[in-house]
């Protein structure tokens, strides 16, 4: 079975770097992990098309790299279906998007854990390619390795805030991210109203009191600082799609108006 990074990392209360990709070209995990600068790859499921076999050759790339490991972001309806496939693909760790309820997070942990009588999980004795396909099927190394999975929750959500405590007491919760523009459409809010701050900043203060980790997504290092201070150490820098987009923008307008100037 592989090393989890992203596990050590939690269990150690040391900082984490992740970065987010909607592109499912193998090669771009590897282009990062190449960097030796991220901790993980979170392959966002949720917004953009992927087969299992390419959640396979994501699992090999991210592989190459024992500084790394990977992270999938799933939605509601194909939790425990992805949450088993994704991990048998060996990307080790699961971000649960619109959770609401206490139910719901209970749902999401027992998706991730192996079905025995101590660990209560949905995951029977699969071949995949966490095991060697058959030859860890079912031992204690994969039971392990599925407690080993960081289980990460969006709270983006109105009933979610609601219920936030209580969802963020289920045990086998380790991360926290909030989702500022699904709460505030839930709220029928704009995405910048300043009580969508406040809720972010309540998610944090909640995390950290619970003892778990709370991660913010930034697209530029300087963002960080207001929340070092409040004590988060886990972060995720930008994702492929808005770096590509500011990037061609700016150049573009830079060349443009460079030769309109010549």
């Amino acid at each position: 079975m592989e090393n989890n990074r992203l596990r050590e990392l939690i269990n150690t209360d040391k900082p984490s770097i992740g970065i987010r990709l909607e592109g499912q070209w193998p090669t771009m995990v590897e282009i990062i992990g190449a960097t030796g600068l991220f901790d993980y790859v979170e392959i966002l499921a949720e917004y953009a098309p992927y087969s299992l076999f390419s959640l396979d050759n994501i699992g090999r790339a991210i592989q190459l790299f024992p500084h790394m490991s990977g992270m999938i972001k799933i939605q509601q309806e194909s939790r425990t279906h992805l949450a088993s496939r994704a991990t048998s693909s060996g990307i080790q760790n699961v971000l649960f998007s619109d959770i609401r309820t206490v139910e719901e997070a209970q749902d999401c942990v027992k998706a991730v854990r192996a079905e025995t009588p101590a660990t209560k999980g949905l995951h029977g004795a699969r071949h995949g390619r966490d095991v060697g396909v058959f030859l860890e099927a079912g031992s204690p190394a994969f039971v392990q390795a599925l407690e080993d999975t960081v289980i990460a929750f969006m709270i983006e959500k109105k009933q979610a805030v609601e219920n936030l405590e209580d969802i963020l007491s289920v045990e086998g919760v380790d991360m926290v991210q909030f989702g500022p523009g699904d709460y505030s459409m839930s709220m029928g809010l704009l995405k910048n109203d300043p009580a969508i701050a406040e809720v972010q900043k309540q998610t944090i203060k909640t995390a950290l009191k619970l003892g778990l980790a709370p991660r913010v997504e930034i697209d530029h290092p300087q963002e960080a600082e207001e929340y070092l201070e409040m004590g988060v150490k886990h972060f995720s820098l930008g994702t492929d799609v808005t770096i590509i987009y500011h990037w061609c923008k700016e150049n573009g307008v830079c060349l443009k108006d460079m030769m309109k100037s010549g």
